[in-house]
């Protein structure tokens, strides 16, 4: 009897535990599939107040009080010049606005998302002073993923807003395609540039599934539907199609840098290939060797600087979608634990 006893209570805890967790999970699902797509939101900060904060904390460091003193005075009193010397060329006291865009680019460039977001807001709040710096960092990716980068960029030549893109460490490819855009291109010194080509791959395990006697069959309707495929046996023709597709599309690149970049000499540079920074520089790929870091440092004593970001936060089906599974199994598995000890 007492074993029946035991073994009833251990199939009461059991049987309450998993409904517990039926019911949690339960809540959390409804809750998930009641949410509405998650809003992103606009961030803008002062860089200027940075740079500011940065000069003033190594003054009081290694400055005395009198060198402090000292410093203070002619600030005010190259402010207050700068001051006259704008009233009389007619200028107003306000200094234009350096807008800043970072864009760090991946395979697939979704992050043109976020950067068509950043950009029209720009659009929508600059002015004739305004400009703005991108600084960007991507080796390449899909060609309509970074086309469309691309324009978003050309959005900003179109409203006449001064566009300089500034390249740390690579722009090559996609990455160039948008770099190529701006009236100004900056780059490191050793900073990969250019590599203006296009490349496609694609693995074929036809003769693998013809060994193991495994059949693939793939239908299509228009001569070239599909070119080249993973399972099926490609033939000379296909082959002779893809190399034509990817031809064009590279004519496509070169015709768009040349448009940006009259004064390159295309056919030399559109090999593929890709340079650093000096190099670039010397094939008119860029037009200056500096970093971002300097740029902004130079451009904060006439400009205010602000970084643009626009960022989607994740709802609760992103944020707990794993985190919920792994809870389940993990809960499954000490349900399991505690049972055992129990049933012992």
């Amino acid at each position: 009897m007492e074993f029946l006893y035991e073994y009833g209570l251990f199939i009461a805890k059991a049987v309450t535990i998993v409904i517990a967790i039926l019911l949690v999970v339960g809540g959390v699902v409804g809750l998930i599939s009641k949410q509405k797509q998650p809003k992103g939101n606009l961030e803008i900060d002062s860089i200027s107040e940075r740079l500011d904060d940065i000069k003033d904390n190594v003054n009081h460091l290694i400055c005395s009080k009198d060198e402090l003193k000292k410093k203070n005075k002619e600030q005010k009193k190259a402010d207050k010049a700068a001051k006259k010397e704008a009233k009389h060329k007619g200028d107003n006291d306000e200094k234009g606005n350096l807008y800043v865009i970072d864009f760090n680019g991946s395979m697939d460039a979704h992050e043109v998302d976020n950067l068509r977001e950043e950009v029209t807001a720009i659009i929508c709040i600059a002015k004739p002073k305004d400009e703005v710096l991108v600084r960007l960092e991507s080796g390449g990716g899909v060609v309509h993923g970074y086309g469309l980068a691309a324009s978003q960029l050309q959005r900003l030549k179109d409203k006449d807003i001064p566009l300089t893109v500034a390249v740390d460490k690579v722009a090559a490819s996609g990455g160039y395609m948008m770099a190529c855009v701006a009236d100004n291109v900056l780059a490191a010194k050793f900073a990969i540039i250019g590599s203006i080509g296009v490349i496609a791959q694609i693995p074929n395990f036809n003769k693998l599934l013809k060994k193991n006697d495994i059949e693939f069959e793939q239908h299509t309707a228009g001569q070239f539907k599909r070119t080249l495929t993973m399972f099926g046996e490609n033939s000379d023709e296909g082959r002779e199609k893809f190399r034509d597709e990817l031809e064009d599309v590279h004519q496509m690149f070169k015709g768009f840098v040349q448009e940006h970049r009259p004064a390159l000499a295309i056919d030399k540079v559109a090999t593929g290939e890709y340079w650093y920074g000096s190099k670039a520089l010397d094939l008119g790929l860029v037009d200056t060797i500096q970093t971002s870091d300097d740029f902004l440092l130079n451009a904060n004593n006439d400009k205010k600087i602000y970084s643009v970001k626009y960022s989607v936060k994740k709802n609760l089906a992103e944020k707990f979608g794993i985190s919920v599974t792994k809870g389940v199994v993990q809960s499954l598995i000490k349900v399991w634990s505690k049972t055992q000890v129990i049933a012992k």
